[in-house]
């Protein structure tokens, strides 16, 4: 049987699927979460396919109080604690792309989409689930963020974030960070290890067809920080093979 337990939020498809069925192989029972449990059982279905048994269907919209809730009850009750938590899921503008907006611009609904996604979701469903984190011997938190979220890429302008100047995503991705740093600085006394990822620009939907990385190259990040040694980092910004990203 697996001695470790994981929850990957977005797991239905891209790069959370993708980190879903790379844990999965390294022997872990993976809960994949996704809006609605029909969608996270098709997902199941396929990575059982593949020969990988422990998996777990979660109806988990992390947008959604009365989930997150549930989620946290489900796992205290069927496994007693929760070893890895991968905060993938997110939101992107439903209007517009990452590269027609202006800051002064942004509506009140994108920016509040935007958070509500990337950040406070985030923030509460971790925090619905850190009493059983607390009970890992390893416990491990990854944040899915971007470099878009970077403040020192953006204020130098470098080409890799120079492309979109997306207020409400960037800004979102950034706010995530700062949770990242506040909860591994809080978490340092602990087994707890808490990093943020940078997937790289990956052919999703967000990254579109002409991005240079396929998703189970992008899922790395997510997979190396869920697997971190005892002796590796918390509080970092990484891209995958551990490089850091300046905040």
């Amino acid at each position: 049987m697996p001695n470790k337990i994981a929850l990957v939020t977005g797991a239905n498809r891209g790069i959370g699927f993708e980190t879903a069925r790379q844990l999965a192989q390294q022997g872990i029972h993976v809960l994949l979460g996704a809006r609605t449990l029909d969608k996270a059982q098709q997902a199941v279905d396929i990575l059982k396919k593949e020969g990988l048994p422990h998996l777990s269907a979660i109806q988990l919209d992390v947008t959604s109080a009365k989930d997150r809730e549930e989620v946290a009850r489900y796992i205290g009750e069927t496994f007693g604690g929760l070893d890895i938590l991968v905060n993938n899921a997110a939101a992107i503008p439903k209007e517009g792309t990452l590269l027609d907006a202006m800051a002064s611009q942004t509506s009140e609904a994108e920016l509040e989409e935007a958070f509500q996604a990337n950040l406070f979701a985030v923030v509460y469903l971790t925090r619905n689930l850190l009493p059983l984190l607390r009970k890992s011997e390893a416990g491990r938190i990854v944040n899915v963020s971007s470099s878009l979220g970077s403040l020192t890429l953006h204020d130098q302008n470098v080409p890799e974030v120079a492309y979109t100047k997306r207020f409400s995503y960037n800004a979102s991705k950034a706010a995530l960070n700062m949770f990242t740093i506040h909860l591994a600085q809080e978490l340092a006394a602990t087994n707890i290890k808490v990093n943020a990822v940078h997937p790289g620009w990956v052919k999703t939907e967000l990254g579109t067809e002409h991005a240079p990385l396929e998703i189970p190259e992008g899922a790395k990040a997510s997979v190396e920080a869920a697997l971190l040694p005892n002796s590796g980092p918390s509080g970092h910004f990484m891209r995958q093979g551990g490089d850091q990203i300046p905040w």
